[in-house]
């Protein structure tokens, strides 16, 4: 069956154009003509919609974490978290409405591997941060590369595809629940899926599409434009003389061979990196590889010559990829030569640019081989005999990609009323989860949606996400805010008693679920507040009476109730919880 459809992809390939293809999703037209396109096409609304749940997203990180545990190195975690919030946080990227946003772990598995799941949750295995040398522009354009495969859904498209080919319909057993954390998926399957549909289903043409994307993340959120070029000539090595027990890759695959069953090969990968980060320089900057040394050139003028140093084998192709990704950055940004700020530094010596995490290793190199004044000369002429069209090309290139996003993100913000209230029940759950940040990014999304009908709502959950990250006095604006704007949304009433008890002003706090209770006195969200208060004062008969009533009116929920508390609510749901933690630790043993 495999053989078939990779034949039948290939074909389709030969017809279209790439872009095409990717247009019209290239794995629908070969479902289609294998008869298979009705299952892809309702598992592909399955896993979006997985992709759009945060209990998936929250479990599957727990089970991440539970089964592959988290790397022991603290430095590995950190440098692993920085890169990620950079990227988040600065990097040019819009989600799309029904995409959640991203969250990643750093677990203890040695392989040399990183992969998005379709709820663009990134685990990140110790063997790749090792494996990266620590390296953050490195490290960084794979992580881009992963949240571009998130960004455009790559990963629902292939678990669809797989399913299809009834190689994974084992996944879509998975109880999917919005509202609940009770969503049930079975990681070890899950995680076999990831190493069947990411290596051997996402299509050449998308590959090629992640770096692409994954280039313009890294170097907009101000890594090295030389990152992905040096990250697959580390991945070429490391493939070729240390190991073959890399997903990505198999021993019987051949590199000439471009078919749709593989990432492409290295060499390509990486000369496809330095063909955009060229271009983003304005043609100005090459690398060329002189046998094993690498040369730099701005114009046809050799700036650098790189050479391997020590037991690094990788270190003269870095070292020419960081110098000319400094000087490729520079280029990009700056319209004149005189915005290099080329000055007299330290020892004679001709200093320029800034000490931005970009230029690093350019200003480093140039120091230390007293190319300063080389530069200069160089990049002064590249100036000089730039013309128009060249600074042109730059800056187009740059508004279309801003148009891209602006695009996603005006789509976004124009969905439906359903869509709006799925943003906002998102940032609901991600608050019960103590994800605060998360929650903040995700209602901020659900106040810009023009459909969305519920502001107040909002606002109480907004103010509840500020309680869970500190800020306090915020989070009382808000909920204060929501409860003026809609008094008759018990909900509302609810976030601000949580303000408050975070706040720490119980007796307020046990006010405000008093008057929600007013509004509905079966509501177990109520009963389960009043509860943890009654409970965090030690008064552990008035609590167990809430928790009763709670799990009362929670249709018997034993997820809803502290295990020590249903131990006298409902010995047996307790008894089977025990149970099943039992088997879990059993599982872990063996």
């Amino acid at each position: 069956m495999k053989k078939i459809l990779i034949a039948m992809l290939v074909a389709v390939a030969a017809v279209l154009n790439p872009a095409q293809v990717l247009a019209a999703d290239a794995w629908a037209i070969a479902a289609e003509a294998l008869g298979v396109l009705a299952a892809y096409q309702s598992t592909l609304r399955e896993i979006l919609a997985l992709g759009n749940n945060v209990n998936a997203q929250m479990e599957v990180r727990r089970q991440d974490i539970e089964q592959n545990g988290t790397d022991k190195n603290k430095r590995d975690v950190e440098l692993v978290d920085s890169i990620m919030a950079r990227l988040v946080n600065k990097g040019q990227y819009e989600l799309r409405v029904n995409s959640l946003p991203f969250v990643w772990h750093v677990n203890d598995s040695e392989k040399f591997n990183a992969a998005c799941y379709p709820m663009n949750y990134i685990s990140v295995n110790r063997g790749l941060v090792r494996g990266l040398n620590l390296d953050e522009n490195q490290i960084a354009a794979v992580l881009a590369h992963e949240m571009t495969h998130g960004l455009e859904q790559h990963s629902a498209k292939s678990y669809a595809q797989a399913v299809a080919q009834q190689l994974g319909a084992m996944l879509i057993g998975a109880n999917i629940d919005h509202n609940s954390r009770n969503t049930n998926i079975d990681w070890g399957r899950f995680s076999a899926m990831v190493d069947y549909s990411i290596a051997k289903n996402i299509n050449v043409p998308v590959e090629y599409a992640a770096d692409e994307g994954g280039f313009y993340i890294m170097t907009s959120a101000g890594f090295n434009p030389g990152g992905g070029a040096a990250a697959m000539n580390r991945l070429g090595y490391y493939v070729r003389y240390e190991t073959q027990d890399v997903m990505e890759f198999s021993p019987s695959d051949v590199s000439s061979d471009e078919t749709m069953s593989d990432h492409p090969d290295t060499d390509r990968r990486e000369a496809k990196m330095l063909e955009l980060m060229t271009a983003y320089g304005g043609e100005h900057v090459t690398v060329e590889k002189d046998n094993r040394a690498y040369k730099v050139f701005v114009d046809g003028t050799e700036i650098f010559y790189s050479i391997n140093t020590g037991s690094d084998h990788n270190n003269a192709a870095e070292n020419a990829y960081y110098f000319a990704g400094g000087l490729v950055k520079a280029f990009h940004d700056f319209d004149t030569v005189d915005a290099w700020n080329f000055r007299q530094g330290a020892g004679n010596q001709i200093d320029f640019l800034t000490d931005e995490l970009a230029y690093r290793e350019l200003r480093e190199l140039s120091s230390l081989y007293n190319l300063g004044e080389k530069i200069r000369s160089a990049v002064t002429t590249a100036y000089q005999n730039e013309t128009a069209a060249t600074r042109k090309k730059i800056r187009d290139a740059d508004i279309a990609r801003a148009k891209v996003w602006a695009k996603v993100k005006a789509n976004a913000d124009a969905a439906n009323k359903k869509a709006a209230e799925r943003l906002r029940i998102n940032a609901d759950i991600y608050n019960d989860y103590g994800q605060g940040e998360l929650a903040l990014k995700e209602i901020a999304r659900a106040l810009n949606a023009k459909n969305q009908d519920d502001i107040a709502e909002c606002l109480a959950i907004r103010g509840r996400a500020k309680a869970i990250v500190g800020d306090y006095d915020g989070a009382l604006v808000d909920v204060n805010e929501a409860v003026e704007r809609d008094p008759k949304n018990l909900y509302n009433f609810l976030n601000r008693a949580d303000v408050r008890h975070m706040r720490g002003e119980l007796e307020l706090a046990f006010e405000d679920i008093n008057h929600a209770l007013t509004i509905d006195e079966k509501n177990p969200v109520a009963y389960r507040l009043q509860g943890d208060i009654f409970d965090e004062q030690g008064k552990t008969a008035e609590a167990e009476i809430s928790y009763r009533k709670c799990y009362e009116f929670s249709k018997k929920n034993p997820d809803i109730i502290p295990l020590t508390y249903l131990e006298k609510i409902d010995p047996t749901a307790a008894g089977k919880i025990h149970k099943a933690k039992e088997k879990t630790k059993e599982k872990e043993y063996l």
